[in-house]
């Protein structure tokens, strides 16, 4: 059989010339090929050439002096060159021959019993054996490097769940370096210990989960809510491993809980607006009902449940107009402002009752003015809404308030965090709502027009809170373009 290839460029490494004289014969007999054959009688002279990257195909012979043709197979193997390498020797010899495979050699020749025949086959196998590990090794680079580019965590376990390999996504997602997962199990970063369980349990049964919605642990202490897809695979040992992908939909979740908030004050905001309409007809009748009947009643003790009457409509009318100006969508008019600037009126504004609370007030400022585009006196009434409801909520002489700004490409980050009551789950979700209050005297509308405000600022809000340990208000603004 031929040997059908583009020409190939041979270098035949071998001390002895007579020796490469008759090697090369054997290969310019091979009919319908022609090869070009370059002779190196130096083992020093023949790694420079290998690592050049010239020839495609080598022939080495075991003696080459001091050095040996292994050797040449171990530093060919330590400078990653997968050139494909063919031992020869002057007589067979099975250690040899063993050895010479377990460092890459593509094949093993002996020069006595070397034929035509034999060196076509030998030279047609290792082109064909060459070009198949370069793709494969092509293919390998292109899967590695779409691995270690991903945006997302891309991460292979062990069936237990420890981490094997894992990209660099990792480090943006949780804070912790490559080296750090290693021999980390998949369940220590995962907020909820129910589903590491899970995990453990369904695999070997399910051998996938796709788009699982789970809250990981950064090295910070914070948490990502992030979807898990992970798959079991099998491999040459019987245990196999586990496959998969982390996708960080935090953000997506923060403006999503964004818009259903808006959607919520909107449609809060068309019913107050509807049963404003439908209370007030009927209010101004009794209004003008009891002014009339005022002129006509001269009896004191009805006078007095007049004046109630006319005093609780009055209460009823300005709730009603209070509401309305709380539920309309605020007009601001933004200019760029420095947020440093606007925490500064807040804290001046507050710094008395923090005073006489006897509590503490840590601020911290990056040294960059971040600036947003911003209504300075509506947000400082909506920050400060938030702060005096912190102040509030923290007990006499023992309240800890920090006010803190960062930020990173896209968002200003303030974060208002108290030490107070802190405030139920459930009752997060409704935090915003018109006439919710857990205060005493509150009427519940500060926080829903301190909303109103922030979103027409396009600020992004959340709270997270802890019954007894405190709660945090961050709000990110869009830095000014």
């Amino acid at each position: 059989m031929n040997v059908k290839h583009k020409t190939a460029r041979i270098l035949i490494v071998d001390d002895d010339e007579d020796d490469f004289i008759i090697t090369s014969d054997f290969i310019r007999s091979i009919p319908g090929n022609t090869f070009i054959i370059d002779w190196c009688p130096n083992y020093n002279e023949g790694i420079k050439k290998l690592l050049s990257g010239v020839h495609d195909l080598f022939f080495v012979d075991y003696r080459l002096g001091a050095k040996s043709g292994v050797d040449f197979l171990k530093e060919a193997k330590q400078n990653n060159c997968d050139n494909p390498i063919v031992l020869l020797t002057g007589k067979g010899n099975y250690a040899v021959d063993i050895q010479a495979m377990e460092y890459g050699a593509i094949d093993y020749l002996i020069k006595t019993e070397l034929t035509v025949e034999k060196m076509e086959r030998c030279i047609r196998y290792a082109v064909e054996r060459a070009a198949t590990l370069q793709a494969l090794r092509a293919n390998e680079r292109k899967y590695r490097t779409i691995f270690e580019k991903s945006k997302d965590v891309v991460f292979v376990t062990d069936i237990h769940l420890n981490f094997i390999d894992v990209n660099s996504a990792i480090y943006n997602l949780l804070g912790f370096t490559k080296e750090e997962m290693l021999g980390t199990n998949l369940g220590d970063i995962i907020d909820q210990s129910q589903h590491k369980k899970f995990l453990l349990q369904s695999l070997p049964h399910r051998h996938s989960v796709n788009d699982w919605e789970v809250l990981l642990n950064t090295k910070d202490g914070e948490k990502k809510q992030c979807t898990l897809s992970v798959t079991m695979e099998q491999n040459e040992t019987e245990s196999g491993y586990v496959q998969g992908i982390i996708h960080d939909i935090t953000n997506l979740k923060k403006i999503e809980k964004a818009n259903l908030q808006g959607e919520k004050l909107a449609a809060a905001g068309r019913l107050v607006r509807t049963i404003a309409h439908e209370v007030r007809n009927p209010l101004n009748n009794i209004t003008l009902s009891i002014e009339q009947m005022q002129h006509y009643i001269k009896d004191e003790s009805m006078e007095l449940y007049m004046s109630i009457i006319q005093r609780n409509s009055k209460r009823i009318s300005d709730l009603i107009s209070e509401l309305l100006y709380t539920s309309r969508p605020a007009e601001n008019t933004l200019q760029r402002e420095v947020l440093q600037n606007v925490l500064d009126d807040v804290i001046s504004a507050s710094i008395d009752r923090i005073t006489l609370k006897n509590m503490k007030l840590h601020v911290n400022y990056p040294d960059e003015m971040q600036e947003i585009m911003a209504d300075r006196e509506k947000l400082k009434l909506a920050l400060l809404n938030i702060v005096i409801n912190a102040i509030e909520a923290m007990a006499e002489g023992e309240g800890m308030l920090v006010i803190n700004i960062d930020h990173n490409d896209k968002y200003a980050i303030l974060t208002i965090t108290d030490n107070g009551a802190g405030i139920s789950e459930e009752n997060i979700s409704r935090l915003f709502e018109p006439y919710f209050t857990q205060k005493r005297n509150g009427v519940g509308l500060g926080l829903t027009f301190t909303l109103n405000i922030l979103q027409a600022h396009k600020a992004i809000i959340e709270v997270t809170s802890e019954l007894g340990k405190g709660t945090v208000f961050t709000i990110s603004f869009p830095l000014a373009g």
